[in-house]
């Protein structure tokens, strides 16, 4: 069946948007890493220029919307929800849903760090944590920041693969802070692919058109056990892969046309 995309490029604006996590009254801890200053003067740089490259690119972008009534239905649902994505639709992701005082988990590695200033200065907050590194106290952070009303994000696949496989994080934080998992997935109808690196990154092209599609909530109970987790975690896989695969019928139909 074909796609009814609900074209509102004013659906951001038609929203509330919420205060910052800081403006919430909500601390988040600094980043405890410490970096070289060569390091610190690259962070700076990479800050200030994804900053202004995600606002340039970002305003410029035509979107269409897939699922609105999912957001709406989970904003219904529960008092706060939690963003599920893959890593390479940062860039596109933080545009669409600025200024919302989401919490993010962002990794503490050099990347994560510019990463974490970026998405800040467009309205959210960074708790920085990984898999690997920090992930306990990131995982506190966000689900003290779900018990204050805040919503949550967190790039499934992240912060380093394997590109495109769901990890358990957004179900563990779904089951301890009892939020629903609201999956989507953001595809441009012309992008740069950063090809080397593990996600392929995308960055939309300037005045291209970019659809969002966005599936119903995944509820993960409070009692959940081992299995009832393995089992939600697929769920999230094969949501993301179905927009995945959307997405590609989505851009196909676009190229068709043009």
């Amino acid at each position: 069946m074909r796609e009814s995309p609900h074209k509102i490029s004013s659906a951001v604006a038609e929203t509330k948007f919420a205060e910052s996590p800081a403006e919430a009254g909500l601390e988040l801890g600094e980043n405890p890493r410490v970096f070289t200053l060569w390091e610190r003067v690259q962070i700076f740089l990479a800050t200030w220029i994804g900053y202004w490259a995600v606002l340039a690119i970002g305003r410029s972008l035509r979107w269409e919307v897939v699922g609105w009534e999912n957001f709406e239905a989970a904003g219904r649902a529960a008092r706060s929800f939690i963003y599920a994505f893959w890593h390479c639709e940062i860039f596109s992701a933080t545009w669409f849903w600025r200024r919302r005082g989401i919490v993010v988990m962002t990794s503490q590695n050099f990347d994560g760090e510019y990463i974490g200033r970026i998405i800040r200065m467009h309205g959210y907050g960074a708790a920085r944590g990984s898999s690997s590194r920090g992930g306990t106290r990131a995982l506190v952070e966000m689900i003290r920041s779900i018990g204050k009303g805040r919503l949550a994000a967190v790039t499934v696949d992240g912060p380093r693969g394997p590109r495109h496989v769901a990890k358990p994080g957004a179900v563990l934080l779904a089951k301890a802070s009892g939020a629903p998992i609201l999956c989507f997935h953001i595809v441009p109808e012309r992008a740069w692919v950063f090809r080397k690196s593990w996600d392929r990154t995308e960055i939309p092209h300037p005045f291209s058109r970019a659809a969002i599609f966005i599936a119903p909530p995944i509820l993960v109970s409070a009692d959940a056990d081992d299995k009832e987790r393995a089992r939600k975690l697929q769920e999230v896989q094969a949501t993301l892969d179905d927009l995945v695969r959307r997405g590609q019928a989505w851009k196909a139909q676009r190229q068709v046309r043009s």
